[in-house]
């Protein structure tokens, strides 16, 4: 296996995929409405009261 080292630009970018998650759910609860995403090859919604990070 192995084992890649991440430039500075790469861990900025990374960090700031983070946040926007993070921002996203917030919203998402805040507006309640659902979270569409893809699991498995199949389109599923999640409701806000069951957001896990």
């Amino acid at each position: 296996m192995k084992i890649y080292k991440r430039s500075a630009t790469q861990s900025k970018i990374l960090d700031a995929m983070d946040l926007v998650y993070d921002k996203l759910i917030e919203f998402k609860k805040k507006s309640k409405t659902e979270l569409v995403i893809m699991k498995d090859d199949k389109i599923v919604r999640i409701k806000p009261e069951s957001f896990n990070k």
